[in-house]
């Protein structure tokens, strides 16, 4: 019997703020039947990509990317929050919807060349992904593609990003 990821993925109303509809992941992950699913989806996807190595976004990216990285006997680039990684660090400034922020990733982590899928929980307006691209390219590499567990319609992320192969394993509404 198929799993439907969507089923393992709760709504919490008004989270952070009212009027958001935050998609969590946590019941997903406590199903290991559900998160298996899922990584063994997400590979699926990411094969034809042809990647080097894979990276992951802070946080919840890194729940993904791991278990994929280790199926696909590849390596694995985080790309972290201000301020986490030791040693020396690239890193890129942008908008969320809530403010500002910046991601980093260890200089030198990425071979000039290589091409990298980036792995998130979700797409939304795209500003976390597009931040990553450019780490990416910034360090040299090639965006193999990008791929999120949830993506959610009505954002504009999709179209943030449509220089780029995307893929998604479920979709919501954004009222949804």
């Amino acid at each position: 019997m198929a799993i439907n990821i969507a089923d393992y993925i709760r709504n919490v109303p008004d989270f952070p703020v009212a009027g958001v509809q935050f998609k969590d992941i946590t019941s997903l992950l406590l199903s290991p039947a559900a998160f298996s699913d899922t990584i063994d989806r997400m590979v699926a996807h990411a094969g034809a990509s042809k990647p080097d190595c894979l990276a992951a976004i802070d946080s919840r990216g890194f729940l993904f990317a791991a278990p994929m990285a280790v199926r696909m006997q590849l390596p694995l680039l985080l790309i972290r929050k201000a301020g986490k990684l030791p040693g020396e660090t690239l890193e890129f400034d942008y908008s969320l919807e809530y403010g500002n922020s910046t991601l980093e990733i260890h200089a030198g982590d990425i071979t000039p060349g290589h091409r990298v899928l980036i792995i998130d929980d979700l797409l939304a307006t795209g500003g976390s992904l597009n931040a990553a691209v450019s780490l990416i390219e910034k360090a040299g590499g090639i965006t193999a593609s990008i791929g999120v567990v949830i993506e959610l319609i009505g954002l504009g992320g999709r179209d943030a990003l449509s220089g780029y192969h995307l893929f998604s394993l479920v979709s919501f509404e954004v009222d949804e």
